[in-house]
């Protein structure tokens, strides 16, 4: 992201961060889940699955070394969370959801739940589905040999919620019937846009190259509100919001 974007994030935080609620976070549907009924917990859990898989699947590969163990594994801990009392060592003093998951599959690892515990692909307790979505062999060869395991969970936890925050910022434009919009301005959130682009992207969109750079701010800066409500999600208070926001560009700069 460039300065320009990252500025925007940065921009009237204070402000912005009165603005974020923590009535729906990761974290209270975790808490919640400890005290749900079975199938209320398998499905607010499962949002979370959805939304976390990757990081987990590159721990448990980066310490296994085999993709398709690593497969199972990943469907094995998200399993043993759902079904086993993972949940109850959950206590007030919750901090980064990061933090609990990873260190929660360091756990399941170490103590060898995955040989008790391991889900066949197509078994009847999958939670996700790695083989559906075509990509964990990418990911798993894609790796760099010499980060950690723990480097790894955490640059794929910040592409996860980056991926997060920027599908929620297309569907907003969607709804708005402003596809356009957003594929014409999504560059300008990666790259510094000069003069020559914002004419081209003028002449794209039928309006002044004014209105271009009007529309480019205010996109750049409801992304910021929106990556600030997804990394409400994953943190305890609001005082770790900016935190972990500084965190998060230094993974990925």
């Amino acid at each position: 992201m460039t300065a320009a974007g990252k500025s925007e994030v940065n921009a009237d935080q204070r402000s912005q961060t009165r603005q974020v609620h923590f009535t729906a976070t990761h974290w209270s549907v975790v808490v919640a889940a400890q005290q749900a009924d079975p199938a209320a917990k398998a499905v607010a859990l499962e949002q979370l699955c959805q939304k976390y898989w990757r990081p987990v699947y590159l721990f448990i590969q980066h310490r296994r070394g085999d993709t398709h163990e690593a497969e199972d594994l990943t469907q094995a801990f998200f399993a043993y969370l759902l079904e086993r009392d993972a949940l109850k060592r959950v206590d007030r003093e919750k901090g980064k959801f990061r933090s609990f998951l990873l260190s929660s599959a360091s756990h399941f690892l170490a103590n060898d739940w995955d040989k008790r515990q391991t889900l066949k692909r197509g078994g009847r307790n999958a939670v996700i589905s790695l083989d559906d979505t075509g990509v964990a062999e990418s990911l798993a060869g894609n790796q760099n040999l010499s980060t950690s395991a723990d480097k790894l969970f955490d640059q794929a936890w910040a592409r996860s919620v980056v991926d997060q925050t920027m599908r929620a910022l297309k569907d907003e434009h969607a709804a708005a019937g402003k596809t356009a919009l957003f594929q014409v301005l999504k560059p300008g959130l990666t790259t510094t846009v000069t003069d020559e682009a914002a004419a081209r992207w003028a002449l794209k969109l039928s309006i002044s190259e004014g209105a271009v750079k009007v529309a480019l701010h205010r996109f750049r800066r409801r992304y910021g509100e929106l990556l600030r409500q997804e990394i409400a999600h994953t943190v305890s208070t609001r005082g770790e919001i900016d935190e972990e926001i500084r965190y998060l560009f230094s993974i990925l700069s």
